[in-house]
């Protein structure tokens, strides 16, 4: 964990001509020296084979296969270096000027749109292939001036693509001294914004350095280098740690580290260990160094609460992937294969489980490369570092940190390891601004969810405590707790946060995904401890604000708590039902289509803990659920047939959740009475008080507004459950607020009235003639007016209220009650005539025909029907006598 450091790289000597590699091994070729005879068919390329296969892929560039093809050609240099065969370098650059030919390039810059993700990979692959080359070792001045050449032409390409994620290219040098602490009174600001530069530009600044370094050459070539062997060599700085073994100073952290890789791209695996070695001996003792400091200001920092970022570019998720060069370096000496698996990601064939050994470390005591390989992997993935800009630079930073970890979960823990992986979680825990475990974090700090569900997997067997307080420490997502401070609403919170409120932080949603993975493994790993699970519940609440997520973990944690062979966890469960409430509070006002399958879900939990718990959240409703769904699904769900079952209730307590249910129907329909009249007279069925409060309840709510619709609803409800009079006198007032116009033929409640009708009319005379001053009320519209006439006229009458016998004939339609409502007919058919009649067109007329046949079917139901109709005729001939073709049609048809 590097801090922020003021010592930069000092400009390299230039290599002489004739200058060598010190540290090669015995055999190595002579760098000045042609090609030798096993050389002799080095040249032997199939370029245009290259360059087409490439051309090939890259146009199928959709595809995962041309990836994995491409990952292979680069790969098939890395082997051709490590072998020290000129025709890697060759290789690779036929395969960059096809890459630069992409016709998709220019379309993209045209565009303004980034490139796939699986081209971005590709290209940031060629980039670091292309700083191996360069820095090569052996290579001669020549060959590296070519290089440069082609690589500063290529760089100055309008289609180049650029560096993502705005990483420094003079960053901080390694040195075992420490900067002030950021956020502390000795803080200076500095603020500086660096040029963006291509994919190559690394590769461009690594022609600038060079091997002769002494001090260099030294580490490099033997494993027992130290003060007694050298005398002071470092000038001012020093060289070597406490413990006499060497360090690497004066040159950026990832620079270093791709010194590493290139070491084992050209097959000097020693030398890249030796390096490595010096490397973590620098890091350790510049960590040993950020302790001791924060300590010192530790007070302050914490007073503050928060603190500028020590790292402003993070070292996973690097263009040069310094933490992945060391730990792959690592862990290839501590291979028990023989075969030589490539452990780049994503560039092989399918990954097998590998064994590791422990393999001492030449001049350090009880040290091996494994425990350096797990130790510099957690230096790496704890560091407290701003997140990157940009959605690739930041996709960047969460697939390297899961191959990281993917690298880790290879290696079989034993206990010499479980004791460094602790030593390591309490100096996390410990490292303040410089660890994104510390106790104050920047705003803007990646956060270690991933890395902490690793470490809590792996120390809970050996050391719960300290897993728990890791992980409960690594819960935190700064960003989200600086935008939205305790107390405040948040916007929008069915889902993630709105990525549109925190415009750099593309990746938010996939973040939160995994802070909640993290909260669902240690839920899980807590059942049965209550003191871990509060805690766990507390740092949920704390720290996780999305429903969606909040909802996931309820679910989870009542699945865990509810094995099928095993009692119930009751804490477990208690803890998913309060998760579940939580979801139910923050989403009340954010209606979504899984509301229902939330609420669906909380009766469930409830019912797994037990009555009182069902009753609970009946009681307690208004804050958690729409009357709609508390009384359409709290209220049923809690009282079917099969909860009840579950629930093994004796008399009493089912008629108390019964009671409870009924109540709860109730208030919701006094408060929303339109959606939850008729789930609470269905739920209140079987008790006679409570259904007629429910049933008040619709009739007070007619006075005040309730809708024909809903009335109607009620009414036929009521006439099913056989209560005809009560569905009488609802639709009575369904009527009263009705108005179907002239031209309504079509009225959406043309069906409630034709049965209101033939309700009244099977109930007696005494309720028809109450109903027909309400049809002529409500209907205007005349062939609506003539079919309920001609219904009405078919039978007799059904028994009244009083039980008067039934009628013997049917009722006459001039006589009454039934005369008003022919008059009413008549009427309507005459105003709608003269209504039509002023705005016709000739496309209509042959409708209108039939209108008046219609009319006249009704004016002949009166005794002087045949003549009204015929002044009805007549008064229409000399009104509209202007409309000839009209009237001829009136003629030809009545005369």
């Amino acid at each position: 964990m590097a801090g922020a450091v003021a010592i930069s790289l000092q400009p390299p000597t230039p290599v002489p001509a004739s200058a060598s590699f010190p540290s090669l091994p015995t055999g190595a070729p002579d760098p000045t020296a042609g090609a030798g005879i096993e050389d002799a068919n080095c040249w032997h390329l199939d370029e245009e084979q290259i360059q087409e296969q490439v051309k090939q892929l890259l146009s199928n560039g959709g595809y995962y296969g041309a990836s994995q093809q491409l990952r292979s050609m680069f790969s098939k240099v890395r082997e051709m270096l490590r072998m020290r065969d000129s025709n890697g370098a060759r290789m690779l650059i036929l395969m960059t000027e096809q890459f630069l030919q992409d016709p998709r390039l220019a379309l993209w810059r045209q565009q303004g749109a980034g490139m796939t993700d699986k081209c971005r990979q590709l290209w940031d692959e060629l980039g670091a292939l292309w700083v191996c080359v360069v820095l090569s070792p052996h290579c001669k001045p020549e060959e590296r001036a070519g290089w440069l050449q082609l690589l500063s032409r290529w760089d100055k390409l309008d289609v180049c693509p650029l560096e993502e994620g705005n990483y420094s290219f003079d960053g901080p040098s390694l040195q075992p001294t420490v900067a002030p602490i950021p956020g502390s009174e000795e803080e200076e600001e500095v603020a500086a914004t660096s040029p963006r530069h291509t994919v190559f530009g690394r590769a461009l600044l690594a022609g600038e350095l060079h091997w002769n370094d002494a001090y260099l050459q030294r580490i490099l070539a033997s494993d027992s280098y130290g003060p007694s062997l050298t005398g002071s060599v470092g000038g001012d700085k020093p060289t070597f740690d406490p413990q006499g073994r060497p360090l690497w100073l004066g040159e950026p952290f990832p620079t270093a580290c791709a010194r590493v890789d290139t070491l084992r791209a050209h097959g000097y695996p020693q030398q890249a260990l030796r390096l490595a070695s010096a490397i973590i001996n620098t890091l350790r003792l510049q960590r040993r160094h950020q302790l001791e400091s924060y300590k010192q200001q530790k007070k302050e920092l914490l007073q503050k609460g928060s603190t500028c970022i020590t790292n402003t570019e993070g070292w996973v998720g690097h263009p040069l992937d310094p933490i992945g060069c060391l730990c792959r370096a690592l862990l290839e000496a501590c291979r028990l294969e023989e075969e030589t698996l490539t452990l780049y990601p994503d560039s092989g064939p399918e990954k097998r489980k590998v064994a590791y050994q422990h393999v001492p470390v030449p001049g350090s005591p009880g040290e091996s490369y494994l425990v350096l390989a797990l130790e510099v992997a957690l230096l790496g993935l704890g560091q407290q570092r701003a997140l990157p800009e940009g959605l690739y630079a930041q996709d960047k930073v969460v697939r390297n940190e899961e191959q990281l970890l993917a690298l880790l979960e290879e290696v079989e823990l034993d206990e010499r390891l479980v004791q460094v992986l602790r030593k390591q979680a309490g100096l996390l825990l410990e490292g303040g601004p410089f660890s994104g475990f510390g106790e104050v974090l920047f705003r803007e700090s990646v956060p270690m969810h991933t890395c902490a569900r690793y470490l809590f997997t792996a120390l809970l067997p050996h050391d719960p405590d300290l897993a728990y307080r890791l992980a409960l420490r690594a819960m935190r997502l700064p960003v989200l707790e600086t935008a939205f401070p305790a107390g405040e609403p948040h916007p929008s919170p069915l889902d993630s946060i709105m990525s549109n409120r925190f415009p750099r932080w593309f990746i938010l949603g996939h973040l939160e995904t995994r802070q909640c993975e993290l909260a669902s493994t240690m839920l899980t790993a807590a059942k049965g401890d209550p003191k871990w699970l509060h805690a766990v519940l507390g740092s949920i609440q704390q720290n996780i604000h999305s429903p969606a997520l909040l909802f996931k973990l309820a679910q989870d944690a009542c699945k865990t708590a509810t094995p099928v062979s095993a009692p119930p966890d009751t804490t477990l469960l208690g803890i998913a039902l309060e998760l579940g409430l939580q979801v139910m509070r923050m989403t009340l006002n954010i209606m979504t289509w899984r509301r229902r399958e939330m609420v669906r879900w909380l009766v469930s939990c409830a019912t797994e803990i037990g009555p009182q718990a069902l009753m609970n959240i009946m009681q307690n409703w208004y804050s958690l659920f729409t009357p709609v769904e508390a009384a359409t699904i709290v209220a049923v769900t809690g009282t079917t047939h099969a909860t009840l079952l579950r629930l093994q209730l004796d008399t009493p307590r089912r008629e108390e959740l019964w009671a409870c249910a009924r109540t709860l129907a109730l208030q919701c329909a006094m408060k929303d009475p339109q959606n939850c009249a008729l789930p609470a007279l269905t739920l209140c069925e079987k008790n006679h008080s409570a259904f007629e409060a429910a049933y008040q309840i619709v009739l007070d709510a007619a006075a005040g507004g309730l809708g024909h619709a809903h009335l109607f609803t009620v009414a036929r409800y009521m006439e099913h459950r056989g209560l005809p009079l009560r569905a009488y006198k609802l639709a009575t007032l369904a009527l009263a607020q009705l108005s179907i116009a002239f031209n309504q033929d079509s009225h959406p409640a043309v069906n409630d009235v034709l049965w209101a009708c033939s309700l009244s009319h099977s109930l007696g005379r005494h309720e028809l003639s109450a109903i027909v001053p309400l049809i002529i009320r409500s209907i205007h519209c005349a062939p609506m007016l003539s079919d309920i006439l001609r219904r009405w006229t078919l039978s007799a009458p059904g028994l009244g209220p009083l039980g008067a016998r039934r009628a013997t004939k049917p009722l006459g339609a001039d006589r009454a009650p039934l005369c008003q409502l022919l008059d009413a007919a008549v009427t309507a058919y005459i105003t709608t005539s003269h209504s039509r009649l002023t705005h016709i067109s000739p496309r209509h007329y042959g409708d209108f025909i039939e209108f008046l046949g219609k009319a006249r079917e009704t004016f002949l139901l009166a005794p002087d029907g045949h003549l009204q109709f015929a002044q009805f005729l007549e008064n229409l001939k000399q009104t509209y006598k202007g409309k000839k073709k009209l009237m001829l049609l009136v003629r030809e048809r009545f005369g």
